[in-house]
């Protein structure tokens, strides 16, 4: 009916972070931000230039964790290996770390990037922290 596809070497899709992590990149930077948004459900890493743009990201969701695991630290770890592969796999050295939100994915994110040799130069802290919070419903009319 149609071609024929006839693959050879190792097979994709084996669902492995390794496998994923082995892309080699174009781009060279020496110098990034890392940008960590950590929530209760879910943690979103990404990792621009030194002017914001995107070069790279990945989130525990995107790597396959389902439900309440994405919010683990464990998911943040692996989603931070990941990305420090490919920051590698850029030539990158430095890397300025700004963090956002309140999950528990924040620590474990930072100490498994700084774990594969990266020079962390800051640590920023970016939560929004409301004024005076929202407003207080009305009082019950009886």
């Amino acid at each position: 009916m149609g071609k024929k596809r006839i693959t050879t070497g190792a097979v994709e899709g084996a669902g492995s972070t390794e496998a994923k992590a082995a892309v080699s990149s174009k781009r060279k930077m020496a110098q990034g931000i890392l940008a960590i948004h950590a929530t209760y459900n879910n943690t979103k890493i990404s990792l621009t230039d030194t002017t914001g743009n995107t070069v790279a990201w990945s989130s525990s969701g995107s790597l396959g964790f389902k439900g309440a695991k994405k919010g683990t630290p464990f998911a943040a770890g692996k989603v931070s290996e990941l990305l420090a592969d490919k920051a590698q796999a850029m030539g990158l050295k430095e890397v300025d770390i700004l963090v956002k939100g309140v999950g528990a994915g924040r620590e474990s994110a930072i100490r498994a990037f700084a774990a594969r040799g990266f020079v962390v130069n800051s640590i920023k802290d970016a939560t929004p922290v409301p004024f005076n919070g929202p407003k207080p419903c009305k009082p019950r009319r009886v």
